[in-house]
């Protein structure tokens, strides 16, 4: 995982695919990408990308980095940074993310909560206002 010569981290490129007529109950994990056209029941964990396509179907908990959404979920949603929904997208349950990009057209009907959307405001204590 480690590239020798400069001391980083070597970025993973593995895609899962379930295909289109899949039908799969269990939960997944994995350090690559998942693309989903067909059926999961379970839950799905991966420091990667999760894509499910226009026919596919996922019940459960997803917990990833991004995500680009064209089928159905239901279930629990968390996502460390985007979450892209597509004018076909149907989502319900619950949503945690970073940035959420909704195109027109997309259902989403679930509880939403953007984590990191707080800053904290710095206060500098020698930077105080005198008042007559």
């Amino acid at each position: 995982m480690f590239n020798e010569k400069k001391g980083t981290v070597a970025q993973v490129t593995e895609r899962n695919i379930i295909g289109k007529n899949t039908s799969l109950v269990g939960d997944l994990s994995s350090d690559g990408d998942f693309r989903i056209d067909g059926k999961i029941e379970g839950n799905i964990k991966t420091i990667g990308r999760v894509v499910i396509g226009k026919e596919g179907i996922v019940n459960g908990t997803i917990e990833c980095t991004n995500a680009d959404i064209e089928g159905t979920f239901s279930g629990k949603l968390i996502v460390d940074q985007l979450l892209s929904l597509k004018e076909t997208a149907t989502i319900n349950g619950d949503v945690v993310l970073g940035k959420l990009s909704v195109e027109p057209g997309a259902d989403f009907n679930a509880t939403c909560s953007m984590k990191g959307s707080v800053k904290k405001m710095h206060h500098d204590k020698s930077e105080t206002q005198k008042t007559a």
